[in-house]
C-alpha cells in the first residue's frame, strides 16, 4: 500500500491545499495510505478533523512524515522549511514521487535537488492540453479562477460602476475595461465582467479566439495583417519584438481610453511580454486600475510589482502573482481533483510504477531516475537563472 503525504503549504500568501476531504476520501477508498500534516487545509477552511473522518493521518509533518511517503501532493514546489531544519525536497524519499506545480523555470533550485534525489517529479504545469487530460488541467483550472477573481478585485478598486445606469441624475456611462490575452484566464474574466455590465475588449495575438472573445459578448481588437502568435497546444508563443511595437501602437489608444485593464498574457518559459509601458500608463486616466496576473514572470505592465499594489500617475496598478489563493476553499477543490484525476489514472496503490509511453505521464514526468526529461527545462537548469527573465 502505497502511503500518500499532503503537507501544508509554507508560503506566506499561499492558502490553498493539494487534497480535500472529498479527495482524500476517495483516494482511501482506492486503497492508498493518506497522511496530512496538521493544520494543512486550514487556510482553506478544512479542517484536521473532517479529513480524519474520511481516513487521513493527521501527523506532525516533520522528516519522518516526508521521509516515509511515497507520493507527496503539493502545491507549490518544495522548499526551505523551519520544521525539517532544511529545504523539503532532502526530506523525500530517494525514488519517490513528487506532483504539484514545480514553476520549472522559477524554481531552478528545487528541480535540482529534486533530480540530486533522484524524485520522479510530475509538474502539473506541463500537463497536456489535450482531451484525455482535461480533467487534470491545473493550469486552466486555477487561470479560470484567477480570471473571476481579477474582475471583482478591479471593480472594488476602480472608482465607477461597473454597468452603465440610468438614474434620477442621470446616465452613468459603463466601465471600459481592456482585457490582453485571452486564454482561459482571459475568457473567465471576459465572461464576468460582461456579467456585471462592462463594456469589455479584448487583445491577442491569436486570431483563433476572435470567436470565443465574441461568444461572450467582448469586442475583439483586431490586429491587421501581423503574424500569428499560436503556440503549441494552445498558448501563445512568443512573437519578434517588431510585432509587439505593432501590437502595441494599435492596443495603445483602446488602452490610455480605458477605466480598467487586465493583462494575462504569458509565453511559457519565457519572460512575460511587455504590453502595457510606462507612456500609457501616463496617458490613461487618474482613478483606472491595472491589474497585471503576469507579474509573477516579469510582468506584462511596465510599472507592475510583484506583491504589491501601487499608484502611478493616478492609475492603480494591481501585482498580486497569486491571485488563486484569494479563493482558497474553491481553489483547492478543483486544483485536487486535478492531482486526484492523475493518480487515479497513472499511479498504483499497490506499486509505484508509470506508464511512460502514455502521452499525458510523458509531457508532465518532469525528472524521472535523476534525469530531466524535458529538453528546453534540462537547457535552463544548464544555463544561467537570469536567461529566462532576458
Amino acid at each position: 500500500m502505497l502511503k500518500v503525504f499532503i503537507p501544508k503549504e509554507r508560503r506566506e500568501d499561499e492558502t490553498r491545499v493539494a487534497a480535500t476531504p472529498e479527495t482524500v476520501k476517495k483516494m482511501v477508498k482506492d486503497g492508498f495510505a493518506v497522511t496530512l500534516e496538521e493544520g494543512a487545509g486550514v487556510r482553506a477552511h478544512f479542517s484536521d478533523e473532517a479529513f480524519a473522518e474520511v481516513g487521513a493521518m493527521i501527523v506532525k509533518g516533520d522528516s519522518e512524515a516526508w521521509n516515509q511517503a511515497d507520493v507527496v501532493l503539493k502545491v507549490n514546489p518544495p522548499i526551505e522549511n523551519d520544521l525539517l531544519g532544511g529545504h523539503e525536497a532532502d526530506a523525500l524519499k530517494a525514488g519517490s514521487l513528487f506532483i504539484g506545480f514545480v514553476a520549472p523555470f522559477q524554481s531552478p533550485e528545487s528541480l535540482k535537488r529534486l533530480r540530486d534525489r533522484k524524485i520522479s517529479t510530475v509538474s502539473m504545469e506541463l500537463i497536456p492540453r489535450i482531451t484525455r487530460a482535461q480533467n487534470m488541467d491545473a493550469l486552466s483550472s486555477q487561470a479560470s479562477i484567477a480570471g473571476y477573481k481579477s474582475v471583482l478585485i478591479v471593480a472594488e478598486r476602480l472608482d465607477k460602476y461597473f454597468p452603465m445606469l440610468m438614474t434620477a441624475a442621470g446616465t452613468i456611462q459603463a466601465t471600459k475595461l481592456v482585457i490582453m490575452g485571452a486564454g482561459v484566464a482571459g475568457l473567465q474574466a471576459v465572461a464576468t465582467a460582461r456579467r456585471l455590465g462592462a463594456i469589455v475588449e479584448v487583445s491577442d495575438i491569436r486570431p483563433a479566439v476572435k470567436e470565443e472573445v465574441e461568444s461572450l459578448g467582448g469586442r475583439f481588437i483586431d490586429l491587421p495583417e501581423l503574424e500569428s502568435g499560436e503556440g503549441e497546444g494552445g498558448y501563445a508563443r512568443q512573437v519578434t519584438p517588431e510585432f509587439l511595437r505593432k501590437q502595441q501602437a494599435i492596443v495603445r489608444e483602446h488602452v490610455i481610453h480605458a477605466d480598467a485593464v487586465i493583462t494575462t498574457a504569458l509565453v511559457p518559459g519565457k519572460r512575460a511580454p511587455r504590453l502595457v509601458t510606462a507612456e500609457m500608463v501616463q496617458a490613461m486616466r487618474p482613478g483606472a486600475v491595472i491589474l497585471d496576473m503576469a507579474v509573477a514572470q516579469g510582468g506584462n505592465c511596465e510599472l507592475s510589482r510583484e506583491g504589491k499594489d501601487i499608484v502611478a500617475h493616478g492609475v492603480t496598478i494591481v501585482g498580486n502573482p497569486n491571485i488563486p489563493a484569494t479563493m482558497p476553499r474553491d481553489a483547492s477543490l478543483v486544483y485536487s481533483r486535478n492531482l486526484y484525476n492523475f493518480m487515479k489514472q497513472f499511479v498504483s496503490p499497490e506499486a509505484l510504477s508509470l506508464d511512460l509511453e502514455d502521452d499525458i505521464v510523458s509531457g508532465a514526468l518532469l525528472i524521472h531516475q535523476g534525469q530531466v526529461r524535458n529538453e528546453r527545462v534540462a537547457a535552463f537548469l544548464d544555463s544561467s537563472p537570469e536567461e529566462v527573465k532576458s
